[in-house]
C-alpha cells in the first residue's frame, strides 16, 4: 500500500466555537478554510488546511455520535489519523489480506463516501489504539 502523505488529522472536541477560539491563534486562522457538517456522522468540523495535511477539529452534533463515545472514553484530543492513498479500495483490500480489521459503516460497509472520493476506517486495535483512517482524496494544499 502506497501512502502518499498524511492526509489530516482530527481532534475530538465537546465545543467547536470554544475550540476555535484556542487554536485559530496558534494556527495563524481567523477562520476555517473547509467548515463542513456531516450529518451521516453527526459532526461539525472546522478544517484548517496547514501546507499538505488538514487539521480538524470535530464536534459531535447529536451527543451520541462517535465524537461523544471518543470523549466520553479518553477525553477531547486526538482521535484519528488520515492517511491520503491512491485508492481507499485496493488499500483495505490489501490491509484485510494482511488481517487488519476493517470498520463497517451499516449503510456503506467497508468504504464510505465523502465529498467526490471514498474512506475506511482501520479499528484502532490493530494499531496500537489510533483511528486509522485511508482516504483517496485529491485535495490540494494551501500553498
Amino acid at each position: 500500500m502506497k501512502i502518499n502523505k498524511i492526509d489530516h488529522i482530527c481532534i475530538a472536541v465537546k465545543d467547536l466555537d470554544a475550540a476555535r477560539k484556542q487554536w485559530e491563534p496558534i494556527l495563524g486562522k481567523v477562520e476555517p478554510d473547509d467548515p463542513y457538517v456531516d450529518e451521516a456522522s453527526k459532526i461539525r468540523v472546522a478544517r484548517y488546511i496547514l501546507g499538505d495535511v488538514g487539521f480538524e477539529l470535530m464536534e459531535d452534533l447529536t451527543g451520541d455520535g462517535d465524537v461523544s463515545k471518543h470523549i466520553a472514553a479518553r477525553g477531547e484530543g486526538i482521535m484519528l489519523i488520515g492517511l491520503n492513498v491512491d485508492s481507499a479500495a485496493d488499500s483495505v483490500a490489501e490491509l484485510k489480506e494482511k488481517g487488519y480489521p476493517i470498520i463497517p459503516d451499516p449503510k456503506y460497509g467497508d468504504l464510505r463516501p465523502f465529498r467526490d472520493c471514498e474512506y475506511a476506517f482501520v479499528h484502532p486495535k490493530a494499531v496500537n489504539g489510533v483511528l486509522l483512517e485511508l482516504i483517496d482524496d485529491t485535495w490540494e494544499s494551501a500553498e
